[in-house]
C-alpha cells in the first residue's frame, strides 16, 4: 500500500509545518526499518496518513516518507549529536570550576577526582625546575614552600632529598641518552672545546663542549661531560687519554673537526697528545692540520697582557698617580676641582689589561690637571712629566683599539667562525704598522704583541682563512686583499695566498671522495649489457645492508642514470661546485639595509647547489673560534655546586644545559616539550624529538 502524498511544506522545508498535527502510532507490522539511523529516531504517522521521523535526543520533526530516504536523518543526526556533546562538555567545566572554587577552601575533595591530577607528571615537572634552576635539592623541606604547594594542589605529595636527587639524576641520564642517539645521528663533523672550570674549595674540572650546525642549519653547543680532575697530579698524557676515552663514549671520535683548548690546563700538551693519537685513526681533516684551533678572546688576551709589561713603567706611574689623588677625599675634590671635571677616575684590576686601558683613558682625560698638580700640592712626587705624556695617550691609542674590537663584535650567542677573519687580520696589519712607530714605547709593545699573534696565526689562521672563503660574500677576496696588505715582497704575498688556497682544495678534495663514497654506498646501480638490454643488479650497499630489487626505488634508479650519463658522457668534465663558487661573482648583500646576512641560512638554501662545499660550511663554520671574552666569572662554580659530589655535579650542569634549549624553544613555540614526561609510572619516555 502506498504512502499518502507529502504537503508541499514538508518537501520544500524537509521538516514538518509550523502546524502540527496529531500523530498516529506506527503500525508494527509495516516494513521493518533496516537503517541504523533509526537507533536515534521514532517513526510516526500524521493523521493525514504522512509519516515523520522524530530525533530521539532533540524531538525534533522531519519527513519519513518511503521516497525522502535516510541521508537527511544521518545529516541531523550528526549535527546534533555534536552539539549535544559541546554542551555536555561546557556543563562539564561549570562543574569542575564550580566544585573546584567550593574545595579550595578545604583539603581535597570530590573535585580531586575532576581535576585530573598526576602526581608523576608534577614530580617530574618539579625535578625540570631544579635542573633548570639550579635550586638545592632540600627546596622540598622548606617550609615556604611546601605551604605553597599544599595550597596550590593538596593532592601533590612532598618528595624527600633522596627522591628530587634521583630524579634529577634520571632527567640528565634520558636526555644523556638522547643526546648520543643525535650526536651518532648527524651526517656533520663536530668540533670540541675544553675549558678548566674550578670549585670554591679549589678543586678542578674540565667540562667538554661540543658545537655543530645540525640538519636545519643552526648552531648547536652541548656540553658533553663535566669531569673531575686532580690537576697538581694528572698528567697531558692522562688528560688527553680521559678526553679520548669520552670522545669514544659519545661515537664521536671518529668524526672530529677541531678541538680549542684555551682555557685548559696544559692546553698545549693535552692537544699534542690528543693529536697524536687521533692521527692514528685517519679520520683528521688533512690529517690533524686543523684540529687546533684557537679562541680569538683567548689569543688577544694573552697577546695584550703579555705585552704590557714592555710598558710597565708607565702604567706603574699612572696607576700610582691615580692612587695619589684619590688617597683622601679632600686631595680628590680639589684635585675634581682644579680640573673642572666630575668624570671618574678608573682603577684597574690586577691582570686585566681591559681595566688598564680603561684606567689609562680615564687619565688622560685629566692630563692637563696632572701636570698642574705639583703646582698646588707640593707633596705630590711628580710621578708623570710632561714628555712622559705622550707615550701614555700613544699607548692608549693602541689598547683602544684592541678593546673596541672585542666589545664590538656581534653579541651573537653561538656566532660562526667566518666573522672573524676580516677584524683579526686588521689587527695583524696594525700591529705591522705600530712596530715601526717613533715612540720607543709603542714601538716595543706592538712588536712583543705581534711575536705572540703570530704564534696563534700560525695554527687558527688557516681555519678562519678557510672560514672567510665559504663567506659567499668574501671568497678569496678577503684572504687576497689583506694578505697583500700584511705581507711586503710580492712573493710571500703570492706564496701565502697559493697556500691558503692549496689547503682548501685539498680540504674539498677529502670531502668530494667521502661525498663520492657515501652515494655508492646509499645507491650504487651496475648496468650489465645482455641480449635483454640493460638490468638493474638486485645488490649494492647501503649503511652496510643489501638492498633486495623490490626495495630499489625511482629515486635510486635516477641516481644510478645520473651517474651512468657522466661516466660515459665525452667532452670535456663537468666544473666542480669549487670551481662554479669561486669564479661566480661575491653576493652583494641590498644597500640601505643592515648586513645581517645569516650565513648558514644562505649555504642551507644552496646546499643542492654545493653539495660538497656545503658539507665543509657546515663543519667549518662550526668552529668555535668566538672573540667574545673569557669571563673567569662564569667558570666557577657556585657554594650550591661546589658542595656536591662530582658525579652529582656533573648530572646537574649538563641536565642544566641541555634543558635549557627545551626551554628556550617551549617560550616560542608556547607548548611544552613532552618528550621527557613521566609515563607508565616512574619510567621516563627517551624518544628524542
Amino acid at each position: 500500500m502506498s504512502e499518502p502524498p507529502i504537503a508541499a511544506a514538508d518537501v520544500a522545508a524537509g521538516t514538518t509545518t509550523a502546524v502540527v498535527q496529531p500523530l498516529a502510532a506506527h503500525n508494527p507490522r509495516a516494513r521493518k526499518l533496516r537503517s541504523l539511523v533509526w537507533n536515534d529516531f521514532t517513526k510516526e504517522r500524521r493523521a493525514d496518513g504522512s509519516f515523520v521521523a522524530i530525533c530521539n535526543h532533540c524531538k525534533k520533526q522531519l519527513t519519513a516518507s518511503s521516497r525522502s530516504g535516510t541521508t537527511h536523518l544521518k545529516n541531523h543526526l550528526g549535527i546534533c549529536l555534536s552539539t549535544k556533546r559541546t554542551l555536555k562538555r561546557k556543563k562539564l567545566v561549570v562543574r569542575r570550576l564550580v566544585l573546584k572554587s567550593v574545595d579550595a577552601k578545604s583539603d581535597a575533595g570530590p573535585a580531586a577526582a575532576d581535576s585530573h591530577f598526576d602526581q608523576e607528571v608534577s614530580r617530574h615537572d618539579l625535578a625540570r625546575m631544579v635542573v633548570q634552576h639550579g635550586y638545592p635539592f632540600s627546596i622540598v623541606n622548606d617550609a615556604g614552600f611546601r605551604m605553597f604547594v599544599k595550597n596550590l594542589q593538596p593532592q601533590f605529595k612532598i618528595l624527600s632529598y633522596d627522591e628530587v636527587k634521583a630524579d634529577c639524576m634520571r632527567i640528565y641520564e634520558i636526555a644523556r641518552i638522547r643526546l648520543h642517539e643525535v650526536l651518532n645521528k648527524i651526517p656533520c663533523r663536530v668540533s670540541l672545546s675544553i675549558d678548566t672550570w674550578q670549585s670554591n674549595r679549589g678543586e678542578e674540572f674540565l667540562c667538554l663542549t661540543c658545537h655543530y650546525i645540525d640538519d636545519e642549519w643552526k648552531v648547536k653547543k652541548k656540553i658533553l661531560n663535566f669531569l673531575h680532575i686532580d690537576a697538581p697530579s694528572m698528567t697531558s698524557e692522562e688528560i688527553g687519554r680521559m678526553v679520548l676515552e669520552k670522545l669514544h663514549e659519545w661515537g664521536i671520535n671518529k668524526k672530529l673537526a677541531s678541538i680549542v683548548l684555551d682555557n685548559c690546563s696544559n692546553g698545549e700538551a693535552v692537544g699534542k697528545e690528543l693529536l697524536g693519537s687521533l692521527r692514528t685513526t685517519g679520520f683528521l681533516l688533512l690529517n690533524g692540520d686543523l684540529l687546533q684551533a684557537h679562541v680569538c678572546a683567548h689569543m688577544l688576551n694573552l697577546m695584550v697582557q703579555d705585552s704590557l709589561e714592555m710598558a710597565s713603567e708607565i702604567v706603574n706611574n699612572v696607576r700610582a698617580t691615580m692612587h695619589y689623588v684619590k688617597s683622601s677625599e679632600e686631595t680628590f675634590a680639589k684635585f675634581q676641582k682644579a680640573a673642572k671635571q666630575q668624570k671618574p677616575l678608573v682603577l684597574d684590576s690586577p691582570n686585566n689589561w681591559a681595566s688598564i686601558y680603561l684606567m689609562l683613558d680615564s687619565a688622560c682625560q685629566y692630563e692637563a690637571a696632572f701636570l698642574q698638580l705639583a703646582e698646588w700640592d707640593a707633596e705630590y712626587p711628580g710621578f708623570l712629566a710632561s714628555k712622559d705624556w705622550a707615550d701614555v695617550k700613544a699607548l692608549t691609542e693602541i689598547l683602544e683599539v684592541l678593546y673596541h674590537t672585542m666589545e664590538k663584535f656581534p653579541a651573537v650567542e653561538k656566532p660562526t667562525s667566518n666573522l672573524y677573519f676580516n677584524e683579526i687580520c686588521g689587527i695583524h696589519l696594525l700591529l705591522k704598522t705600530w712596530r715601526t712607530s717613533s715612540s720607543p714605547v709603542v714601538a716595543s709593545v706592538a712588536s712583543q704583541m705581534l711575536k705572540k699573534f703570530e704564534q696563534y696565526w700560525d695554527s687558527t689562521g688557516m681555519v678562519m682563512a678557510f672560514a672567510s672563503i665559504l663567506d659567499p660574500r668574501y671568497k678569496m677576496k678577503s684572504v687576497e686583499y689583506f694578505f697583500k696588505l700584511i705581507y711586503n715582497e710580492q712573493y710571500e704575498v703570492k706564496t701565502k695566498i697559493e697556500s691558503v688556497h692549496k689547503s682548501f682544495n685539498s680540504l674539498y678534495n677529502e670531502y668530494a671522495v667521502r661525498l663520492a663514497s657515501s652515494s655508492k654506498n646509499q645507491a650504487f646501480l651496475c648496468y650489465v649489457g645482455n641480449s635483454s638490454g640493460c638490468t638493474m643488479s638486485s645488490n649494492y650497499e647501503n649503511g652496510g645492508e643489501s638492498k633486495t630489487i623490490s626495495s630499489i626505488t625511482l629515486s635510486d634508479a635516477q641516481r644510478g642514470l645520473d651517474q651512468y650519463l657522466q661516466e660515459t658522457s665525452s667532452g670535456q668534465p663537468m666544473k666542480s661546485d669549487l670551481d662554479m663558487y669561486l669564479e661566480e661573482a661575491v653576493y652583494r648583500p641590498k644597500e640601505g639595509l643592515p648586513d645581517n646576512f645569516d650565513i648558514l641560512g644562505w649555504w642551507k638554501s644552496f646546499a643542492a647547489k654545493y653539495p660538497v662545499l656545503s658539507l665543509m660550511a657546515r663543519d667549518i663554520l662550526a668552529i668555535p673560534v668566538s672573540i667574545l671574552p673569557l669571563d673567569s666569572e662564569a667558570t666557577t662554580l657556585n657554594d650550591y655546586f661546589s658542595a656536591m659530589d662530582p658525579v652529582t655535579i656533573e648530572g646537574l650542569v649538563c641536565a642544566q644545559d641541555w634543558l635549557r634549549e627545551e626551554i628556550e624553544a617551549t617560550h616560542v613555540d608556547g607548548n611544552a616539550d613532552q618528550s621527557m614526561v613521566p609515563s607508565n609510572g616512574n619510567e621516563y619516555s627517551s624518544s628524542p624529538k
